[in-house]
């Protein structure tokens, strides 16, 4: 929680979220990102006379799914507005928005906080609307130049209540909503790319006290970090007016990266300010509970539920379950490898272990990795049958799978000859080979150092090039170390 001796934050995030749909939000043209300047452009998103906007049926399924995601209810009937003030980055010169009938209301988001705390974030709203196009400034040294191609593209606003006391919880609030956007493959959460956008609103007020101070709104911000530095230094400006005597102003601001630093926009706009008025070139927009099952039946699994399942049914940890489902892709992945098995405990271990090193280490994705669920399977029966200690299954046969992907795991073992030594004789050789070689470490371990049975062992397995079986190996060794 961000407080001081005298006050503590409140604050509300609103989020623009672009969605996945191939289409703009009230007519035809393609969205795509880093085309060329203003070629996804067309006569209605260019806003000429006589042209009519009409409705994009897979932009309103999106923010339906987004919505019973979030356990929000549904509007049946929907209309929209102009939201109408100078857009220089839209042609049209206003909006097209949700102003009083909003496709969600009410519904919920909980978070997991850095100390493993949960919380529950209330939402206002979520809310359909068209985004504006790009201004470009460093093309024209006089000049700024428009791009149009986002002009038009469709959004969903998710507006929240001001449940928000740190940047701490900010953050944990749009990792999971960008989480949950991308389960729902709704948008892609690139806050690089501009996909996924936060505007915060955040104020003081004295410690103890129930009224809301004036609220302040650090506008577009491109990463979680930088909402969360964000907050954290106008929490610090504001106390610091607050103890100076001086008046906060309701304004917007812009957040300075590389100074760590919130500055001046403009004066916050009232709602008079931006003139809505119905849109009356849309019909409204009837959204039948018959439509809500069709999307519902769409959705995927959502990570909670994916969470509880991995916790219940598969019997992981927390910590394990959070990790697979920090993904949808590797949380898919890793139940195709569990279709194939049931050590699931080993499956999780390869999918954040050696697999996960894998994607990291070729900067690449779980969907590009080279395995079929079904081989990983194959490598923990190996294992789990005493084939294979999981030592050279790591270090050896999962290299030679990832160069040969297309051989089965049992054949590279034979070939590459990994098969674990589980002979006894054999056994007994080595470790009488190691006992002899370290007769002084053997004197000292019978005087009382148990510790060095582990260097015992370490001797014996690089002696039989990592394969002699572990446990046999640790029995017949403690016995003839005891004897």
């Amino acid at each position: 929680m961000l407080k001081n001796d005298k006050y503590e934050a409140v604050i509300g995030l609103e989020i623009h979220a672009q969605l996945n749909t191939k289409s703009k939000a009230f007519c035809a043209d393609e969205v795509a990102f880093g085309a060329a300047a203003n070629t996804l452009v067309s006569p209605i998103s260019l806003g000429h006379p006589g042209t009519l906007p009409m409705h994009n049926r897979e932009a309103v399924n999106m923010a339906i799914m987004l919505g019973l995601a979030c356990d929000c209810d549904i509007r049946e009937y929907n209309t929209y507005d102009r939201k109408n003030y100078f857009y220089a980055d839209l042609p049209k010169g206003y909006q097209i928005t949700q102003m009083d009938t909003p496709i969600c209301n009410n519904g919920a988001v909980e978070i997991t906080l850095p100390d493993g705390t949960t919380k529950s974030i209330n939402l206002t709203r979520i809310h359909m609307e068209e985004d504006t196009g790009k201004g470009l400034h460093d093309l024209d040294i006089e000049n700024t130049l428009m791009d149009y191609n986002r002009a038009g593209t469709p959004l969903v606003e998710i507006v929240t209540e001001p449940d928000f006391r740190s940047g701490d919880e900010a953050y944990a609030f749009l990792s999971e909503i960008r989480r949950l956007v991308r389960y729902l493959d709704v948008c892609d959460g690139n806050m690089e790319e501009g996909s996924l956008r936060c505007d915060a609103n955040v104020s003081i007020r004295p410690l103890g006290a129930q009224k809301f101070g004036v609220k302040v709104e650090v506008k577009n911000m491109n990463s979680m970090s930088n909402v969360k530095k964000a907050i954290e230094h106008e929490f610090d400006r504001q106390c610091k007016m607050a103890d100076n005597g001086e008046e906060i102003f309701s304004e917007t601001r812009s957040f300075d990266a590389m100074k760590g630093t919130t500055f001046s926009m403009r004066s916050k706009e009232d709602a008079n300010d931006y003139r809505f008025f119905p849109e009356p070139d849309l019909p409204p927009l009837i959204v039948s509970e018959k439509w809500i099952a069709e999307v519902r039946q769409r959705m995927p699994a959502l990570p909670k539920e994916l969470f509880q399942k991995f916790t219940t049914e598969l019997n992981l940890n927390n910590y394990d379950a959070g990790m697979l489902t920090e993904s949808k892709e590797v949380a898919s992945y890793f139940l195709r490898v569990c279709d194939k098995t049931s050590n699931y405990k080993a499956a999780a271990n390869w999918v954040m272990g050696a697999i996960k090193s894998w994607v990291n280490s070729n900067a690449s994705s779980i969907e590009r990795f080279p395995l079929s669920p079904a081989t990983i399977a194959d490598i923990i029966a190996s294992i789990d049958e005493g084939i294979i200690n999981f030592s050279v299954a790591e270090q050896k046969l999962f290299p030679a799978l990832l160069k040969e992907s297309t051989k089965k795991a049992k054949d590279l073992i034979a070939e590459l000859n990994l098969a674990q030594t589980g002979d006894d004789d054999t056994l007994q050789q080595l470790i009488d080979e190691v006992l002899v070689e370290n007769a002084a470490k053997v004197a000292e371990y019978k005087s009382g150092k148990t510790g060095l049975l582990g260097m015992f062992m370490g001797q014996i397995m690089k002696k039989s090039g990592g394969k002699a079986d572990p446990k046999k190996t640790n029995q017949l060794l403690a016995k003839a170390l005891n004897s």
